[in-house]
C-alpha cells in the first residue's frame, strides 16, 4: 500500500522548482508527445500503448494476458481494452489456452510485426534526441538515479 507523505501542514511551502518529481513528469509529457507525433507522421495507427505491447510480444511471443499486464504495467480490464483495439488493427490475436480456458494468450501477426518494425526508426530518433548533448557518464548517472527512484517506490509498497 502506498502512504501519502506525512507533512507538518497543508501550508508547508514546496519548492516545485527543486523537486525531482515535477521534471520527470514534465519530461516524460514532453517525450510522450513527440513519440505520438513521431508515429502519427511515419503513417503508423499506433499509439504508444500499443508500440509497447508488440515490443514486448516481439521479445516473448504468445505471452498470457495477466503477464503482459505486469509486465506493461497495466491492469487487466485496461489492457483489455487496449488488446481488442489492437486485435480490431490485426496487430495481435488472442487464443484460448488449451490447458485453461480462462488463459488467453496473445501473438503478435505479421502486420504487427511489419508495423513493430516500422517504428524503429522514430524510436531511434527520439532516443537520439533525448540523449542528444549527454555524455556516456551522465547518462549513466541518469540511469542510475532514475533506478533509484523506482526502488524508492517499490520499497514504499
Amino acid at each position: 500500500m502506498l502512504y501519502v507523505c506525512h507533512m507538518k501542514s497543508e501550508d508547508e511551502f514546496i519548492d516545485y522548482e527543486n523537486c525531482i518529481a515535477p521534471w520527470l513528469g514534465k519530461t516524460v509529457k514532453i517525450v510522450d508527445y513527440y513519440l505520438q507525433e513521431g508515429l502519427s507522421s511515419s503513417g503508423l495507427d499506433l499509439t504508444k500503448e500499443q508500440m509497447i505491447v508488440l515490443k514486448k510480444l516481439h521479445e516473448q511471443d504468445g505471452l498470457n494476458q495477466n503477464e503482459l499486464a505486469f509486465l506493461t504495467l497495466r491492469n487487466k480490464s485496461s489492457l483489455t481494452r487496449l488488446l481488442s483495439k489492437m486485435e480490431n488493427k490485426k496487430y495481435i490475436t488472442r487464443k484460448q489456452c488449451k490447458k485453461d480456458k480462462r488463459i488467453n494468450k496473445v501473438y503478435i501477426t505479421a502486420l504487427g510485426k511489419e508495423v513493430f518494425k516500422k517504428t524503429r526508426p522514430v524510436i531511434k530518433f527520439i532516443m537520439d534526441t533525448v540523449e542528444q548533448n549527454i555524455s556516456t557518464k551522465e547518462k549513466g548517472q541518469i540511469i542510475n538515479i532514475l533506478q533509484k527512484i523506482q526502488a524508492n517506490f517499490k520499497e514504499s509498497l
